[in-house]
């Protein structure tokens, strides 16, 4: 299965699917382009540190989001990508990309969707109190952290908790769940 992966920032689940690949945590599975919004992002230099393909955009360059999804389109039409993971992406999708890849484009989000979708969903659990957080791998859909749910890790906020502490434990979990949601969807895929 081929796959592309969005990513705007740092790009921790980028390096972690591709160590999972390395390590054989995930099998039949190949990364064959990062794409991202921001060239100057370390998800960036990664990517070519692993010698993959990257197309990477600033927005205000194109007159509207259809321009450049289209361009992003072409570039996965041509590598023919099975799979986009977001991992990071800080930009919605549009109907571009949402109506080529319907059920084909998963997203890593650091809450139990449904609460706390959007932006610094770990500072919202944080001001809200809450005891549990987690994380949700889903399906993406037109609207924000709203599609069907693939599955889920819960993660304990601690009453000493911290902002740095609790996204170091969620991304723990991101680590863990994103490669075994990329692993069963291969295998579905495979099984087709």
């Amino acid at each position: 299965m081929k796959i592309a992966v969005f990513a705007s920032g740092t790009g921790s689940n980028f390096a972690e699917i591709l160590e999972s690949i390395k390590t054989k945590k995930i099998k039949n599975v190949e990364v064959v382009l990062l794409v991202s919004d921001r060239p100057e992002a370390l998800a960036v230099r990664k990517a070519i540190n692993e010698s993959i393909p990257v197309f990477s955009f600033t927005a205000k360059d194109f007159p509207n989001k259809q321009a450049y999804e289209e361009k992003i389109l072409e570039k996965l039409t041509q590598l023919e990508i099975d799979l986009i993971v977001l991992a990071g992406y800080m930009r919605l999708l549009g109907h571009v990309l949402l109506q080529a890849f319907d059920q084909k484009i998963i997203n890593v989000h650091p809450s139990l969707l449904p609460a706390f979708a959007g932006k610094d969903a770990i500072g919202q659990a944080l001001d809200y109190g809450v005891k549990v957080t987690g994380v949700t791998v889903h399906f993406v859909d037109e609207g924000m952290d709203t599609g069907q749910i693939i599955d889920q890790r819960a993660v304990t906020i601690d009453s000493e908790e911290t902002r740095e502490t609790l996204i170091k434990k969620i991304q723990e979990q991101e680590h863990e769940l994103l490669p075994e949601v990329i692993q069963r969807l291969a295998n579905q895929e495979a099984a087709e």
